[in-house]
């Protein structure tokens, strides 16, 4: 009767959800909230309250560097640079809808960048970073240099939201080799439709592009989901064994007794 209760137990703890008491929010997570909010009102084209929210988030984030100081110089020089230009896109009187978008899409990317330590939103744009260069690259060797440019010029308008938020979850030296090779590209636009050699750049600029994305998604699995693992998978094997022990124990008592 006692294996019956103790095989029950182990599976409710395992088919219950694991429930953790909610916390208060964060003050990093406050930001990341805010910065979401007022990307949201950008696509609802409702700037006003975009620039309210941006302004609010100024306050927050003065007040938490003030204290804290729980930022690197560069992250502090970053969100400032990336909060000017969201701010921009607010206020700004003829800005284009896309490039609103684009601006706070880039701030937006920013603050979850240094507020979460795993699965950056800025890795599920590899897509369209990918399409967009894949489309130049294979223009380029066709030699359709219109298209190449078009493409290209996507690529880099789309590189450039992610751009800020590698520089806080990428090593330096490997944005420099991007930067290097999307430069000489980038200078060197015409040769690199006409010359079979230099497109020997945009080869390489793919292997690169496609290693940053994977690397960040490498061990990127939340370690409490690990935990959650190793304790689920303890507690079977460990009823499992009681359970078989209490089998040969009985067995064994049956065997004494027979005989």
């Amino acid at each position: 009767m006692k294996i019956k209760w103790i095989f029950l137990f182990a599976m409710i703890i395992m088919l219950t959800p694991i429930t953790v008491m909610a916390e208060q929010q964060s003050p990093m997570e406050k930001l990341d909230n805010i910065s979401d909010e007022a990307l949201q009102m950008v696509k609802f084209q409702r700037y006003e309250d975009a620039k309210k929210l941006l302004d609010y988030f100024s306050d927050q984030f003065t007040s938490i560097t003030g204290k804290e100081r729980p930022f690197t110089m560069d992250e502090v020089r970053i969100v400032h640079t990336s909060h000017d230009e969201a701010m921009e896109a607010a206020v700004s009187s003829n800005m284009k809808y896309e490039e609103r978008i684009n601006k706070l899409t880039k701030f937006r990317l920013v603050i979850d960048a240094i507020a979460t330590s795993h699965q950056p939103l800025w890795i599920e744009m590899e897509e369209k970073v990918m399409t967009a260069f894949h489309q130049a690259k294979d223009a380029a060797i066709k030699g359709d240099t219109a298209h190449f440019y078009t493409n290209f010029n996507t690529f880099l308008s789309l590189y450039n939201v992610i751009y800020p938020s590698m520089k806080i979850d990428v090593p330096i030296e490997n944005i420099q080799k991007l930067d290097a090779r999307i430069d000489f590209i980038n200078e060197y636009r015409s040769q690199v439709v006409s010359n079979s050699k230099s497109q020997q750049e945009l080869e390489a600029l793919d292997i690169d592009l496609k290693n940053l994305f994977a690397n960040m998604e490498e061990d990127e699995a939340d370690p409490s989901i690990w935990w959650v693992i190793i304790s689920t998978g303890s507690i079977i094997i460990m009823t499992l064994s009681y359970v078989g022990w209490r089998k040969y124990q009985g067995d064994k008592n049956m065997k004494k007794d027979r005989s």
